[in-house]
């Protein structure tokens, strides 16, 4: 986090000015983030990922292909109903109403999760799903009204959200250790990859159903703040607001997993009493990091993007974004979950670092792109369509495993500090410049989700031409090696060889 805060107070001190009452609700925020990204790491260390785990084994285990469909669905309607970022974009669409749009966003989600579950069953390599999955977006996003495509793509990303993520990559852990063979911990990976496209189809399918006529965003409230007093009251009254967000959230997963746990998993006391904890940290944590991006960060995003797009060199926000972009990777919940998964699945042959600063790389320009494409007017579908033809290509050039990490790094990527801090800073550069902010600056949390599986399955192929180059230089070591044994009873006898 303390880049990001570096970057915003270098800001402030130079080329733009913010009410310090405003720089004082950043700082704040910024040390709830903090507590709240210690909190829910450890909580879904202890929690969220042994509930994950237990039922996707123990549904795998039952051989019943109901049993797995059935629970797969339900499991990814529950937590996606409960995704606090996807009521944040509910409240967007005005022409929409917010329970059908949720609706439609979890059946999407349910119906993919299933998709994903079934994959590792029947060992489908995920190219081919993401391949034809992807195409099928391209064509619908041709008919969607362009007020709402920018709205419909972000779903995807926001669906997989701080909720969402750590459960479902859990689960396919618990379903690929049932399996004995050697691709099942490639196959783990790519559910989360796969359940962003089933809110994004859903969305694009409700687009044409409800044609919307010039929806507008609700800008971000710029809270007035005279005394000290008023700054704590602030933030005391949000706090119950996002209690009650994250209980209606948690609820789900524990009535879920109680009755998994009385009719099949029956785990022992000390391992329900470290999951019961687990989940106190994982509500802890993400109620101060909520409330600390909500409050802290979103107003001064807004600022800083209004202040910066009046600038007569108002290009300077697209270097600003980028290295924006590349920082807060670090500070998205589920980042290190997906992480810390990649080194105990892969045993280290995927470095944390290379894969960290790979993704980093990937969001720096998914924020640069999109700040240019305020600045200038680019539609998004010639970013978007290029971006992904691009990621589908390299699928074919890579090992599967790097394919499957890679996309759910974007998915991953795309958390509440892109949908909250980076959003609101596009928005306030679309208002600054004149733009439309459902049609221009709605689109940064798709373009997260875009650029990642580039960046890594790039590194994925250095890793396989490393791996490459290695085995060559072992096969020359060998044959030299061969070349010498046979040489030597020539040499202990005298003879020539």
């Amino acid at each position: 986090m303390l880049p990001i805060a570096g970057i915003v107070f270098v800001l402030c001190f130079s080329i733009i000015s913010i009410p310090n009452s405003l720089m004082m609700a950043f700082i704040i925020g910024t040390c709830m983030v903090i507590l709240g990204i210690t909190f829910f790491t450890l909580g879904t260390d202890l929690g969220m990922t042994p509930i994950g785990v237990n039922v996707g084994a123990s549904i795998t285990r039952s051989r019943k292909l109901w049993l797995i469909i059935l629970v797969s669905f339900l499991v990814g309607v529950f937590i996606t109903v409960a995704e606090p970022d996807l009521q944040v974009l509910a409240k967007q669409v005005p022409n929409i109403p917010g329970n059908v749009l949720i609706g439609a966003v979890a059946l999407g989600t349910g119906f993919f999760l299933t998709i994903a579950m079934l994959r590792i069953l029947f060992r489908v390599p995920i190219r081919y799903l993401l391949l034809g999955f992807y195409a099928v977006i391209f064509i619908l996003a041709a008919f969607v009204p362009i007020d709402f495509l920018s709205i419909a793509i972000d779903s995807g990303g926001v669906a997989t959200g701080p909720m969402v993520v750590p459960f479902i990559m859990a689960l396919g852990v618990g379903v690929a250790s049932i399996r004995t063979d050697a691709g099942a911990e490639a196959d783990s990976f790519g559910l989360v990859a796969l359940c962003t496209i089933g809110p994004i189809l859903a969305v694009l399918i409700l687009g044409l159903v409800f044609r919307t006529e010039g929806s507008t965003y609700t800008p971000v409230a710029i809270p007035q703040i005279e005394f000290s007093r008023d700054l704590w009251t602030l933030f005391m009254s949000e706090i119950p607001v996002y209690m009650g967000e994250v209980a209606f959230a948690l609820l789900p997963i524990i009535v879920f997993f109680g009755l998994f746990q009385i009719f099949r998993l029956r785990l022992h006391g000390r391992e329900l009493g470290r999951i019961a904890i687990g989940l106190v940290y994982t509500y802890i944590g993400l109620t101060l990091f909520l409330t600390g991006v909500n409050v802290g960060f979103m107003p001064v995003g807004d600022y800083i993007g209004r202040l910066i797009g009046e600038l007569p060199y108002n290009w300077i926000i697209i270097p600003i974004g980028m290295v924006m972009g590349f920082f807060i990777v670090a500070a998205e919940p589920t980042v290190p979950v997906l992480a810390r998964q990649v080194v105990e699945m892969t045993a280290g042959a995927i470095p944390k670092r290379a894969l960290s600063i790979s993704l980093s790389i990937g969001v720096a320009i998914a924020v640069g792109l999109s700040m240019l494409r305020i600045l200038v007017g680019v539609p998004i579908l010639w970013i978007f369509v290029p971006g992904y033809i691009l990621a589908l290509s390299l699928s074919f050039f890579v090992p599967p495993l790097f394919t499957a990490i890679a996309f759910d790094s974007g998915s991953v990527a795309s958390g509440p500090m892109t949908a909250t801090f980076l959003l609101a800073l596009a928005i306030g550069l679309c208002t600054a410049t004149g733009g439309e902010a459902t049609v221009d600056a709605f689109g940064v949390v798709a373009f997260v989700t875009m650029t990642p599986p580039i960046t890594i399955q790039i590194l994925g192929l250095y890793y396989k031409l490393k791996t490459r180059e290695t085995s060559n230089n072992l096969n020359i070591k060998d044959r030299i090696q061969s070349i010498v044994r046979k040489l030597r009873p020539s040499v202990k006898t005298g003879k020539r060889g």
